[in-house]
């Protein structure tokens, strides 16, 4: 199929929507599944729209340009309009082409969010500590909402684990590029002699999901409880609320004591199983599709090195795209992190592109 037959596709296909959905009597359930497929459709025409009125008025000046008793100043002036108007259709055409793109299904969930310190001893849960409000941040900045779900530290603010959730439209489409090693190379508070050390930490970033989305046998679940420790050991309440759940048949164990409920307690632990178990679904999908993984920006593997933020220099450098940005202070502050998340989608949309065409 031609790339202008699929314009005229996804064009027939909103107006049979429309017409299905203000013309016939529709069960809620039938109403709910064509407006969804409507509201994800309708953007793209409006696109397409767009695309076909710049062609039109390009088709216009070229019969000014091929009219021969058209006088010379309008000609001259039609020659300087096609020449941008030919750039703005060359951008609607990308436009169009990236919002025809196969979407991930998980692009528009919301994201569980989980850092954790590697090498590097208590520098590396400091740098730890800096990702997790780096996200935090740069969440805020885009009017998503940030949930801390676990958070346990060490004695020096530094992060022994994070796990929050983050909630908004289309979070796992920009947040999924964070995924990876992050290392970061800096002279510690602690470090007399003013040596720069190196440290890492891991983030994930797992799709959100619901009870309906992955469905867990309560027999398969080993529930264990014991009693809140804070972050030098010491007993924060006197109950057995905090509880570690084992899912028996991937072996994944989470472990939660944020809150004095234990039933609180238990809800966000399961939160945390249902990702991590549909995640290690979707990881193994991708190692099935590996041809079509090494096309695109990063694995999502958490032992791949995706940044190193080196603060001597002032920079952070994003490896996967070679992209390196003298603004440290704004990206650990936040701010800075959206040319980073933007140039990743970015990237990832246009090596996609290159392999549809």
């Amino acid at each position: 199929m031609s790339f202008d037959e699929k314009l005229a596709q996804v064009l027939s296909r909103v107006e049979e929507l429309s017409a299905r959905m203000s013309g016939e009597e529709l069960s809620a359930e039938e109403l709910v599944k064509l407006s969804k497929e409507y509201s994800e459709l309708d953007p793209i025409a409006a696109a397409i729209r767009n695309l076909q009125a710049l062609r039109d008025e390009f088709g216009d000046l070229e019969e000014i340009l091929n009219d021969t008793e058209s006088d010379a100043e309008m000609r001259q002036l039609a020659e300087l309009e096609k020449l941008d108007l030919g750039q703005k259709i060359e951008t609607a055409e990308r436009d169009v082409m990236i919002a025809l793109l196969p979407k991930d299904a998980d692009d528009e969930r919301n994201a569980i969010l989980e850092v954790r310190p590697g090498t590097g001893g208590d520098e590396a849960a400091l740098f730890a500590a800096d990702l997790f409000r780096m996200y935090q941040r740069y969440a805020e900045s885009q009017g998503w909402k940030f949930e801390s779900l676990s958070v346990s530290e060490t004695e020096l603010g530094g992060l022994k684990e994070a796990v929050a959730e983050i909630g908004g439209r289309g979070v796992f489409a920009k947040m999924k590029f964070e995924s990876g090693g992050h290392r970061v190379q800096r002279v510690p508070t602690t470090e007399q002699g003013g040596r720069i050390h190196t440290s890492a930490a891991t983030v994930a970033v797992l799709p959100e999901v619901q009870e309906v989305d992955v469905l867990i046998d309560e027999k398969d679940l080993r529930i264990d409880t014991f009693r809140s420790q804070g972050a030098g050991g010491q007993h924060v309440n006197t109950t057995d609320s905090a509880v570690r759940i084992t899912h028996l048949p991937t072996g994944i164990v989470v472990n939660q004591q944020d809150e004095k409920s234990q039933h609180k307690n238990r809800a966000k632990a399961m939160t945390i199983l249902r990702a991590r178990i549909y995640e290690a679904e979707r990881e193994r999908r991708d190692a099935e599709r590996a041809a079509e993984r090494r096309t695109q920006v990063g694995s999502g593997d958490r032992s791949e090195r995706i940044r190193t933020y080196n603060f001597p220099q002032g920079r952070v450098t994003d490896h996967r795209i070679n992209l390196t940005l003298y603004k440290i202070d704004q990206v650990v502050a936040g701010t800075g992190l959206a040319e980073f998340i933007d140039a990743l989608v970015a990237e990832d949309q246009a090596s996609r592109l290159a392999n549809m065409e």
